[in-house]
């Protein structure tokens, strides 16, 4: 139903913005919005203005998350002279 979509989506959205969030609760924000938007463009349509929403949020929330890995792996290499990716180059 719309509204347990639009309340999946709030709370996603609303945690990829946190500054404060962890790497962990981030992932778990865009498989949430991965999960709900796909669910939305089902139901809903891709066409609905809500789908749309959902997809530049989770357009947001992949590059926050792509940011975020790249400051880990940088703050990593740069305490441990390593990333942990099994490349320490």
């Amino acid at each position: 139903d719309e509204i347990t979509l639009l309340i999946r989506w709030n709370y996603a959205r609303a945690s990829y913005l946190d500054d404060d969030i962890r790497m962990s609760e981030l992932r778990e924000s865009v498989e949430t919005l991965e999960d709900t938007e796909r669910t939305a463009r089902r139901v809903l349509g891709s066409a609905h203005p809500y789908v749309q929403t959902m997809g530049k949020s989770l357009q947001e929330a992949r590059a926050t998350l792509h940011t975020g890995e790249i400051i880990w792996r940088e703050q990593c290499r740069s305490i441990f002279g390593t990333d942990f990716s099994g490349d320490s180059s």
